[in-house]
């Protein structure tokens, strides 16, 4: 059996644990060398691609592909860029079977959302349309929790777990100056269609009586008036109130409060910031003293408290995805099936990338309280296994021991340029 060469790439929002999955990718064709020759990392993404700029990952030592298990954000670097449909762009696709072709490269792997499953599709179906044989799989991966037919994403379990003790360790912090100083705290969390982080941080209000007092939701259009009461309800009760805002939530007529104007490379709208606005409406209508905080890319690069069981699945993932390939599976992306809560229980399946590329899975109503402000037992009863275990990353001179790869390029065979 001839071996092949396989590309790796990694796509949109970086996590925690993408590199896990870089990791599991890495390890599981090293298995497979009658199917695997070497593994080439897209450097930015589909756009190393495209322009030809690939990473030779077995120049990389044993102990730098270990590493990448406790080491944040994209490794080899990732993008926002969405291929055009094929009837839009051919010239596109032709220039990918132009660099596939060059460095023999008959197996794809992409790392990333529902846009780079869409992406992943896409390149499945060049085989047929331009006749070049290239097996396709997706890897899964974003805090965001949206992909559907998976229990959970990887990423979320880690991003959830540092919401969650962000918002419970600002509780303290307002608890303990509250009679003199802040009355209100908003934390702003990511989220732009789906709520599943801002509900990550109910998993802190537990029986110490911390956490946040309410969660706004995208799901839930705000209802000012009734948040209002909520918060000076809450205010007079305990002397403080802790929000936690998804950065998605919209008005009464379906806008994003932060709309900003702009829009990000997949197209979506940019979001400027929904916290500052939750404080003003508090401001206006109640006069309390507020502060904010956007956790940002914090809350996704935070790989000093990602969950043990997120990094496991991510990893796992990645490893499924090389064995589905070699296997002859096409056009698919493998998916966690949950069998069991408490202990919290899980296998590896498979779905058609068709069902999962631009398919976004929200927040379910039946997870969030009647009131629009909570989640509920069901939901605390999914999220809380996603967080748990601790997989601390080395230290050094008190700092986390992080790695950095050579990223050596493979010698380019067609060194022409191409404009993305």
């Amino acid at each position: 059996m001839v071996s092949h060469n396989a590309f790796y790439a990694q796509s949109g929002g970086v996590t925690a644990v993408i590199n896990a999955s870089a990791a599991g990718v890495i390890d599981a064709a090293k298995r497979f060398p009658q199917h695997i020759n070497k593994v080439y990392a897209g450097r930015d993404g589909i756009i190393g691609a495209l322009t030809e700029d690939l990473i030779d990952v077995s120049q990389e030592s044993d102990e730098a592909i270990r590493a990448l298990l406790h080491t944040p954000s994209g490794a080899f670097g990732s993008c926002r860029y969405k291929l055009k449909s094929l009837d839009e762009h051919r010239a596109q696709y032709e220039r990918l079977i132009e660099v596939f072709k060059a460095h023999d490269i008959r197996y794809f792997f992409y790392n990333g959302g529902g846009d780079s499953q869409d992406t992943a599709h896409k390149v499945s179906q060049l085989s047929e349309s331009l006749g070049y044989p290239i097996t396709c799989v997706g890897v899964p991966k974003t805090i965001d929790n949206d992909l559907p037919h998976t229990d959970c994403c990887p990423g979320f379990g880690s991003v959830a777990k540092y919401a969650a003790v962000s918002i419970l360790e600002a509780a303290y912090d307002v608890e303990s100056m509250h009679r003199t100083s802040t009355k209100v705290f908003v934390m702003e969390v990511m989220g732009r269609h789906a709520g599943w982080i801002a509900a990550a941080t109910g998993l802190a209000q537990d029986e110490r009586g911390l956490g946040p007092d309410v969660i706004l939701f995208p799901e839930v259009p705000l209802d000012e008036s009734a948040f209002t009461q909520r918060v000076e309800a809450t205010v007079e009760r305990k002397g403080f109130c802790i929000v936690a805002v998804s950065e998605g939530v919209k008005n009464q007529a379906g806008e994003f409060l932060s709309a900003a104007g702009a829009t990000d490379a997949f197209g979506h709208a940019q979001l400027g910031g929904a916290a500052p606005v939750v404080v003003d409406i508090i401001k206006r209508s109640l006069g309390y003293k507020c502060h904010w905080a956007v956790c940002d890319y914090l809350q996704r690069a935070a790989r000093h408290i990602a969950s043990a069981v997120d990094v496991k699945q991510a990893y796992t993932l990645g490893e499924a995805a090389v064995e589905l390939a070699v296997a002859g599976k096409n056009a698919v992306m493998p998916v966690v099936v949950r069998t069991q809560d408490a202990p919290y229980q899980w296998h590896i399946d498979h779905v058609p990338l068709a069902q999962v590329a631009n398919v976004e899975r929200t927040l379910p109503p039946e997870y969030i309280s009647a009131d629009g402000f909570a989640i509920t037992d069901a939901c605390r009863a999914y999220l809380a296994p996603l967080i748990e275990g601790e997989a601390y990353p080395p230290y050094r001179n008190g700092l986390p021991e992080y790695v950095r790869l050579k990223k050596i390029a493979v010698p380019k065979i067609l060194n022409t340029p191409f404009q993305v």
